[in-house]
């Protein structure tokens, strides 16, 4: 009977991890190319190892509107108050180049034509979008110190996934 149970939990996991599997790769075939700037940092602690700290412009734009939008009535600007902990969602717009631009917190108002969700999480009092890391291969770090935007998909529901990075021509590195 023991066996049984495992044996309906391994293929229960098999499962579910399959259908993940299924849903990022739909994503990469099919997810709109989405550019984010990213934050400028000091090169010299941009590299630790073999990953890239990401930070993004948009970032910092989304944070604010998120800390102005929740600061209490009749508190001044210099206020400071960590963001919320609740994760959501960021209406952009792009340009030709398909970089991405702030445009507003998302709410109750729908989406409109040319503009786009971006799903963000709230970790450590700042605004992520998908990974704060990208990896690579020991000892190619110098082919990414050009980097300036990180390449995305992302699907409908604004769910973002990192496919790479790009330099200030926004050609792939």
């Amino acid at each position: 009977m023991r066996s049984v149970i495992a044996l309906v939990w391994a293929l229960a996991v098999l499962a579910l991890v399959t259908v993940s599997i299924v849903s990022k790769e739909r994503q990469l075939a099919s997810g709109r190319v989405v550019l984010l700037e990213l934050a400028p940092v000091d090169p010299r602690s941009l590299m630790q190892g073999d990953y890239m700290t990401l930070r993004y412009t948009m970032a910092n734009e989304a944070a604010a509107a998120l800390r102005a939008a929740t600061q209490p009535s009749g508190a001044g600007p210099t206020t400071h108050r960590g963001l919320p902990t609740s994760d959501g969602h960021i209406v952009a717009t792009q340009d030709t180049h398909a970089v991405a631009t702030f445009r507003r917190l998302h709410g109750t108002t729908a989406v409109g034509s040319g503009e786009i969700l971006l799903r963000y999480r709230v970790r450590n009092d700042r605004i992520q979008f998908a990974t704060n890391a990208f990896f690579f291969q020991e000892g190619t770090a110098k082919r990414y110190e050009a980097a300036r935007y990180g390449e995305f998909r992302v699907a409908a529901d604004g769910e973002l996934l990192l496919t790479g990075l790009r330099d200030a021509q926004r050609q792939p590195l």
